[in-house]
């Protein structure tokens, strides 16, 4: 399903006492997140989450069928995790441009634009839409504004009655400004596992809802989750292709790249990245450790990032996701007039350029010491989908255990909320306010 290609790695990492304490440190880790026992432990449920959701699966599909019949847009708002796995899965499975009559999913809630909300609203002022909202607490900043924006929308076009008939709330089992206010207006909820952090939710409701409203089989995307947690989770002789990733990024890291870069050769895995920068970000980057996490779109970027991969600073490496089999084949055809030079390439497909592409940027990275990991599947469907997930899930989990961190928490992107409470006027943040207002009038 997945194969790690290291030919492009190899040769960058030739300490063996390295690699052997990585084998070491990785097998622990992989002890600890089994039995329980490592950082946050407590927050180890998505673990178990391929078998633990197909108690869902035909709530899921009922609710999302319904929907889909009342409604031409699911109005998806949430932030991170709540959303940007659904928003890659989509973008992954789906055409690039979509046929008139399919159902639509759109998100909100992921910015503070007020353009982004007024131009929404303005596209929705005609449409038939559902909104599912997603949020533990319900007061996180951005979706509660456009929770707020949108509801309100839903109850002016269809009244105070429907609009709740429309509203799908993924919240808390018991406590929270969202979980109190679906109980009081009856919105159909589903609930996000107390043991499962935002990063970590894909399959669960949070990402499987939205993608079953647009009719893709998520029963496939949990069997290939499960097929993931049982070849990577066993004990095998030598490597299997998730410990290698782990191993190889690690020893990277530790002899001296401090960048890695996520690269894709199809502008449908845009959302990949984004979702895969997130779970890597917020997991590893604590305790004054961590690789710092990007990504380009190839062959896009080489127009752009290309030179300063080739030729700058020589502290990053790439992980470069490729699918082998496109979804459609288009052939590139003989022109009488070869005024463009392209007739040596008729009858060629345009993937087969691609991953020319890709084989010579690879090769060139490797000569300008950019060392590369290739992570490959065949194909890309619902149930490779749900593999990758959670080959990526677990393969932060045990690299943050290798790291010496806890892969689980988060408390640095409490920093920049406290200080945007404050200057906002919030209540409760009055001490902070007054600090800041003299930092800046000294800074200033």
């Amino acid at each position: 399903m997945i194969d790690v290609r290291l030919e492009h790695v190899r040769p960058f990492v030739e300490d063996e006492t390295r690699t052997n304490d990585l084998k070491t440190r990785l097998k622990e880790a992989k002890k600890a997140l089994q039995e329980k026992k490592g950082p946050g432990s407590a927050f180890t449920g998505w673990v178990d989450l391929p078998a633990r959701t197909r108690q869902e699966l035909d709530r899921i599909r009922v609710l999302a069928a319904r929907h889909r019949e009342m409604s031409d847009v699911l109005l998806v708002i949430g932030i991170g995790g709540s959303y940007l796995g659904a928003r890659a899965a989509l973008e992954a499975l789906d055409a690039y441009f979509p046929h008139d009559d399919e159902p639509e999913v759109i998100f909100a809630g992921h910015n503070i634009s007020g353009e982004y909300l007024e131009d929404l609203r303005d596209y929705l002022s005609d449409k038939r839409f559902s909104i599912n909202v997603i949020s533990k607490s319900g007061t996180t900043t951005e979706p509660a504004i456009a929770f707020r924006f949108f509801k309100r929308l839903l109850e002016e076009r269809f009244g105070a009655d429907e609009a709740k008939e429309r509203i799908v709330a993924t919240t808390d089992a018991s406590k929270g400004a969202l979980r109190t206010l679906a109980d009081k207006e009856g919105y159909e909820t589903f609930v996000i596992p107390d043991d499962v952090g935002g990063r970590y939710s894909f399959l669960t409701p949070v990402g499987l809802f939205p993608v079953a409203f647009k009719g893709h089989d998520i029963e496939s995307m949990l069997d290939g989750a499960e097929n993931a947690r049982e070849r990577y989770f066993t004990d095998s002789e030598g490597m299997n292709p998730l410990d290698a990733y782990v191993m190889y990024r690690n020893a990277l890291y530790e002899s001296g790249k401090k960048i890695e870069l996520f690269v894709h050769y199809e502008p449908k895995f845009r959302h990949l990245s984004e979702w895969w920068k997130q779970l890597f970000g917020e997991s590893e980057g604590k305790d004054g450790k961590g690789l710092f996490v990007a990504s380009a779109s190839f062959t896009t970027d080489l127009h752009s990032l290309g030179q300063y991969i080739q030729d700058g600073e020589r502290h990053l490496f790439a992980t470069v996701f490729s699918v082998k089999e496109p979804r459609r084949v288009s052939v590139i055809r003989e022109e009488k007039n070869d005024s463009d030079n392209l007739n040596y390439l008729a009858g060629t497909t345009v993937d087969t350029v691609n991953k020319k592409a890709m084989e010579g940027t690879l090769i060139a990275h490797e000569s300008g010491n950019v060392p590369s990991i290739v992570i490959e599947t065949d194909k890309m469907d619902a149930y490779t989908f749900g593999h990758v997930i959670y080959f990526f899930e677990l393969a932060c989990a045990l690299s943050g255990y290798v790291l010496g961190v806890n892969p689980f928490d988060q408390p640095g992107v409490e920093a920049y909320k406290r200080n945007m409470f404050a200057l906002l006027g919030k209540k409760g943040f009055e001490d902070r306010a007054e600090e800041l207002a003299k930092r800046m009038k000294k800074t200033r």
